[in-house]
């Protein structure tokens, strides 16, 4: 990896103004071995954790409704959705790379799943369309956070779960220790080597770096408009899922109304 490279991977990681092209440029690379790397390079755990998040999504509150899968990368979030016994709508892959959408099109096999090329930040979905939508492993890469965030409220049904599943820092000293190592020395290396991508393994642990942690992000999701925004850490808080509705609108003295109430996972 050349000084250059490094430098635009750790200033796209921070944030700055190249983020999304370079984003897009490196998942567009990696796309042919993304699958593969996520299963070896998380030991398989990636699956459980998607699970957990698909359980918070609460899609059986509208079986037909239309659910967007953001940042949807090779289609394993909106596949496992569609294949949930019971679930009667359709799913709405969206990502910007559309190398790593054409790189899942075989798990769609017939599957309601609509891919579409988009960014996050201007989705083509009309106010209110959507009874669902869960993201995981993605929003850490959107250029501007808080107006991803906005942007799926504004795309929510009043009392529409948005669930964000993402990497974390894990709090006690012992496992973050393992976890650094882990993530900031034999990741890039074994990532680098199979997806033959000189950077983007080491751009993953600088991103979550550089992410908010646990509660910040709950609190950036109550500035966008969620309620009944709740969190949990998983596997040690190597990641963790949070979850907030779109409130079903304003009562008269401008209070916002409470959606119904669910099991908090905090």
């Amino acid at each position: 990896m050349t000084d250059l490279e490094a430098r635009e991977a750790s200033a796209a990681a921070a944030g700055a103004a190249g983020k999304r092209a370079y984003v897009q440029r490196m998942f567009s690379d990696i796309a042919p071995r993304y699958d593969l790397l996520n299963r070896v390079l998380s030991a398989g755990v990636d699956r459980s954790w998607r699970r957990v998040a698909l359980a918070l999504l609460g899609w059986e509150r509208v079986p037909a409704g239309t659910y967007l899968d953001l940042c949807a990368g090779t289609l394993d979030v909106a596949t496992a959705l569609s294949a949930q016994p019971g679930f009667a709508g359709r799913v709405v892959g969206a990502d910007f790379a559309e190398p790593m959408l054409r790189a899942g099109r075989a798990k769609l096999a017939g599957r309601p799943i609509a891919p579409v090329v988009a960014d996050a930040l201007a989705l083509p979905v009309a106010d209110g369309a959507l009874a669902g939508a869960i993201v995981a492993f993605g929003i850490r890469n959107v250029a501007d956070l808080d107006a991803c965030l906005r942007e799926v409220h504004r795309a929510l049904t009043p009392g529409a779960r948005f669930v964000i599943l993402e990497f974390s820092t894990p709090r006690a000293a012992l496992v973050r220790a393992v976890y650094h190592a882990y993530f900031h020395h034999v990741l890039p290396r074994v990532g680098g080597l199979v997806s033959g991508h000189r950077t983007a393994y080491s751009y993953l642990p600088d991103s979550v770096r550089n992410f908010p942690e646990t509660t910040a992000l709950a609190e950036r999701m109550r500035a966008a408009g969620y309620t009944d925004v709740t969190w949990r850490a998983l596997t040690f808080g190597i990641a963790a899922v949070h979850v907030g509705a779109k409130g079903r609108g304003e009562t008269e003295d401008g209070r916002r109304e409470k959606v119904e109430p669910w099991q908090s996972t905090r």
